[in-house]
């Protein structure tokens, strides 16, 4: 660490400025909650500033690192080393998450019956989750223009046009330099832009938290309290072991990652949202020696097909509303769940309430667990939802460093000194 970095006070860091802010704003949110529901558009303002760079950011940074590649032999195997990486893990993910429900048991007791729940407080969830479809989910990656790919919001169709243009540039001749060096300068100022908008991050977790603690209020989670300690204890057995172990075969140490990344941790915990540091986290991930090309393709890949807290939230879930419900499910039952889930949890974009859908999307297909059901972890959704983004955050980055390091696209004495924070 330099001497200037040294001497600067602790309170000028940008992770203490968000948690002071998130601290304030929950005391807001507990205290004063007709004023806290009101900062809510805060947290919604910074949340649409990142969205307005995450498009260009992904797109430039695939674009660039393909088109950089000296074989596009390269391409498909970092792709599919990532793919197996994200089914291997998301599924051991979704596996905890349903032996901890088994083992815990958070709904025994509760006796709710099915017919006393309130179907139309979870029936816009569920429409939404009646929408998607395998066939659908694959059409709506193709855009419909160019543009509007970098205007959709969706990670996916960004992702798509950016591997067809870098192969395109891939394969130019004399214009090939000129266009990638272009592609770099761009990047170099939209990364600029990022460090401008995390700025006023504190702000936006300020505004995020209080809405959160005013609106639902913190009495709101004792009666589920089981539920959210299980799935928080399982959710940081799942980082600290599962994801430890995967960094310490990988040659790295998982706590320096996570010190190495407070900053953008302390983000996703106060505006609940993975999305809002995805593009802080590829600019550390490139400055810590992966390749631009393996971040580009990892991290937005992962956003919609590694969320490994959403899936320990949905196993969890789906069988804590059955056993509140005094439904006993079968072993057919809970692996035709388990089958369920690797298939919806794909697709899923890391934002606030996805996880939602994407359970309403399981147990939809899953009879013998009743929907409505639902209804009763809809009030403490939000206060797991802030878990659910964490783990997805970290669990996308370990996946980037570890495919780097199998694809020989990684610098581990960058690594080291970044993580050394030398």
């Amino acid at each position: 660490m330099s001497v200037a970095n040294a001497s600067k006070p602790w309170w000028t860091a940008l992770y203490a400025q968000v948690l002071i802010a998130i601290v304030v704003g929950g005391a807001l949110g507990h205290f004063v909650p007709d004023i806290a529901v009101q900062l809510k558009p805060l947290g919604d303002a910074f949340i649409k500033l990142v969205k307005l760079v995450i498009a260009p950011v992904i797109f430039l940074t695939v674009a660039s690192g393909i088109a950089s590649m000296s074989s596009l032999a390269s391409l498909g195997s970092t792709t599919g080393k990532a793919l197996l990486y994200f089914v291997v893990v998301s599924t051991g993910a979704l596996v905890i998450g349903l032996i901890v429900a088994n083992v815990v048991r958070p709904g025994d007791g509760m006796n709710v019956d099915p017919a006393t729940l309130d179907d139309g407080a979870v029936a816009g969830y569920v429409g939404k989750a009646q929408e998607q479809d395998i066939v659908s989910f694959l059409l709506a990656i193709i855009p419909d223009t160019f543009l509007g790919a970098l205007t959709s919001g969706q990670i996916l169709s960004v992702l798509f046009i950016a591997i067809i243009f870098g192969i395109s540039v891939a394969n130019l001749d004399q214009s090939r330099h000129r266009i990638v060096e272009g592609l770099h300068v761009i990047s170099e100022a939209f990364f600029k832009m990022v460090t401008l908008l995390m700025r006023f991050a504190p702000i936006g977790a300020f505004g995020a938290f209080a809405f959160t603690i005013g609106k639902y209020g913190i009495d709101s989670i004792a009666n589920l309290a089981a539920l959210i300690a299980t799935f928080y204890l399982t959710s940081a057995f799942f980082i600290l072991v599962v994801l430890g172990l995967i960094a310490k075969a990988s040659g790295f140490s998982l706590w320096r990652l996570l010190t190495y990344l407070k900053e953008e941790l302390w983000l996703v915990l106060g505006t609940s949202s993975s999305e809002s540091a995805l593009p802080s986290l590829m600019r550390k991930l490139e400055q810590a020696g992966c390749a631009k090309s393996v971040v580009g393709l990892v991290v937005p890949t992962g956003y919609s097909f590694n969320l490994d807290g959403t899936n320990i939230y949905m196993t969890l879930a789906a069988l804590f509303i059955a056993q509140a419900t005094g439904v006993d499910l079968s072993l057919t039952d809970q692996v035709l769940l388990l089958l369920v889930a690797i298939i919806s949890s794909k697709g899923a974009a890391g934002v606030t309430g996805a996880g939602f859908i994407t359970l309403a999307a399981t147990l939809a297909v899953v009879p013998a667990v009743p929907v409505a059901g639902m209804a009763l972890i809809l009030g403490i959704d939000r206060f797991m939802s802030e878990c659910r983004a964490i783990t997805n955050f970290v669990g996308n980055a370990v996946a980037t460093i570890v495919v780097a390091r199998w694809e020989g696209a990684l610098d581990t004495e960058r690594l080291s000194r970044e993580l050394k924070g030398q």
